[in-house]
């Protein structure tokens, strides 16, 4: 019997977000605003973070397309 360990739950900040796209900021939230983009996950009030699983999901379907 082979055990499977789950990966690790990843948080991305927006900037990391950005730079793992290519996207500015501020084309993440109009795509966000549009329903393009997976959205992000409130740590606090001012902290939001996106899973990484997330991205590459979004970033798979985009290069498939």
């Amino acid at each position: 019997m082979q055990t499977i360990i789950p990966a690790p739950l990843r948080a991305l900040r927006c900037v990391k977000v950005a730079e793992k796209t290519g996207l500015s900021k501020t084309h993440i939230y109009r795509l966000i605003s549009q329903g393009k983009f997976p959205k992000p996950t409130h740590l606090s009030e001012r902290v939001s973070v996106w899973f990484e699983h997330d991205i590459d999901a979004w970033l798979a379907d985009k290069f498939a397309a």
